[in-house]
């Protein structure tokens, strides 16, 4: 058993602000990731940037952007606080507190570059590589805070509820509050309890669950799941965001950045015609969902597995030191960025939707918070603009981190719980696979780019079944870190189905194909 004043789950950018944040007002942070590093999650794969303040830029000129790309559809309460608070909290801690290193010019000024339905450049960033370089910064600043505890290597398998866990059956009658986690060691097979008078989820994205993602192997849906089991409340999951440009090769789905057409890059077909300007005005700068559904609208009209993204036109010498990541794996790959077009396809990137939240990142569960991509904070509504994500995990990071440091009486409450019962089947490697591969396959086909009503009530029948043997496997099973996040993984897949059927009307992200 391990007792803390503050549980955060994940140690992406957002978990990471939000246990430092907590820990400067003195409250005592367990920071818990599943992988064996705290470099983990979704935050290192960010290459683009993070938004700060362009020159002649204003919080309305944001505020127009964000709304644009969210179709109408972003909580304008959210995308207030974002803007007015997202460019002073990029200077307080990322550049005054920890001095991420940040591109400049030859006058020492931040290099300020433009992306996709930005109306002026104000991204920030670090070569093509700003996520990382942010991530590392503040995963180095977490020696200096004695009051941090790190627990790498561990899952979560379920968060403790009054509901579900207090052996008290009195305790039902409560306002439904969260007080911790049950937790799996990697390495031990041992489940214990985490006690916690506030826990915040960072558990970050759930592109795992498609069979095409910019993502990393941990964004299997996690926190989806535990808050769903829970009964906090989710919502906006049908608005799944698919970047446009990934590597297209066999077995990769490296992210090709958005800055990369910000900076002047065209797509082309395969007889290397430019095409975005008949799709939209914007062409190769108009929304994400745009560009995705107009390049998989031309590979179906020329028959041809993707399209091709050309910046070579620009001096050699400049690609290599402005997309350095980028450049060495398209030349792995056997593509030179300097001299041809690198072939790219659509892949599922970010949930635009999440667990609900306030302004202060309470979900609907008393003593739980959600961060970063887990969350939804109505900020991205039905589409995110290019490069929110990172400055909405600093805001909501800290924001949260600050609220949760506010105790009252009723956060100390811990009721005893069952015990845990351990289980010692062991489960074929291949049926987790199998599983898997029919998640990912379902999500893609009926739950992905273009959708019908079709697609997705027969995606429901499949993941309900599936559901069912995963079920019956898992209460039998000798406990693994893959067993959990299949559970997890298929409970996310059948909530963002769900979300998905009940969405009728297109809109952003999220568009179903007329019958």
């Amino acid at each position: 058993m391990v007792k803390t004043d503050i549980l955060v789950i994940g140690s992406g950018l957002a978990g990471v602000v939000s246990a430092i944040t907590a820990a400067e007002r003195g409250k005592h942070v367990t920071l818990l990731s599943k992988t064996e590093s705290l470099l983990s999650g979704n935050t290192p794969y960010a290459q683009g940037g993070i938004i700060f303040k362009g020159i002649n830029d204003s919080t309305e000129k944001l505020k127009r952007d964000i709304m644009e790309a969210g179709d109408g559809h972003c909580w304008e309460y959210a995308v207030n606080l974002l803007c007015d608070l997202g460019p002073r909290l990029v200077k307080d801690i990322l550049l005054d507190k920890f001095s991420v290193d940040f591109d400049r010019n030859v006058n020492n000024e931040l290099d300020l570059t433009s992306e996709g339905a930005h109306s002026v450049p104000r991204i920030i960033h670090s070569k093509d590589r700003t996520g990382e370089s942010i991530h590392k910064t503040l995963i180095k600043a977490l020696d200096n805070y004695s009051n941090i505890d790190i627990m790498t290597d561990h899952t979560v398998v379920d968060l403790l509820t009054l509901s579900h866990h207090s052996t008290n059956s009195l305790d039902i009658y409560e306002k439904p509050a969260c007080f911790g986690a049950l937790v799996f060691n990697n390495k031990n097979g041992n489940v214990f309890p985490v006690y916690a008078c506030k826990t915040i989820l960072a558990t970050g994205g759930l592109g795992q669950i498609y069979a095409h993602t910019t993502n990393p192997p941990e964004a299997t849906g996690d926190g989806i799941a535990l808050a769903w089991r829970a009964g906090a409340r989710c919502f906006n999951l049908e608005y799944i965001q698919f970047h446009p440009t990934t590597f297209y090769g066999a077995g990769d789905s490296f992210l090709i950045s958005e800055s990369v057409r910000g900076e002047g890059g065209v797509l082309l077909d395969k007889k290397g015609r430019r095409f975005m300007k008949r799709f939209h005005e914007l062409a190769e700068l108009a929304p994400r969902d745009v560009v995705s559904r107009s390049i998989h609208q031309v590979m179906l009209e020329t028959n041809h597995p993707c399209v091709y993204l050309d910046i070579s036109f620009k001096d050699p010498a400049w690609i290599k030191d402005r997309y350095p990541t980028i450049y060495e794996h398209c030349k792995n790959k056997g593509v030179d960025m300097t001299s041809e077009p690198i072939p790219v396809v659509p892949a599922a990137h970010y949930s635009c939707g999440g667990i609900g939240v306030s302004l202060r990142g309470r979900t609907s569960l008393r003593r739980l918070y959600a961060v970063g991509e887990v969350s939804c904070t109505g900020v991205h509504g039905a589409n995110r603009l290019a490069s929110t994500s990172l400055l909405e995990a600093v805001v909501w990071g800290y924001l949260a981190g600050n609220d949760a440091a506010d105790f009252h009486e009723e956060d100390y409450y811990f009721p005893e719980i069952f015990p845990w019962k351990e289980e010692n089947e062991v489960i074929d490697p291949a049926l987790i696979h199998q599983d898997w591969t029919t998640i990912k396959n379902t999500m893609w086909n009926y739950v992905g780019l273009v959708r019908t009503r079709q697609r997705l009530l027969r995606a429901r029948t499949t993941l309900r079944h599936l559901q069912s043997e995963i079920d019956q496997f898992y209460q039998k099973a000798k406990l693994t870190r893959e067993i959990i996040e299949l559970r997890h993984g298929v409970q996310t897949a059948i909530a963002v189905n769900a979300a998905t059927i009940e969405a009728r009307v297109s809109r952003g992200c999220h568009y179903i194909q007329p019958d």
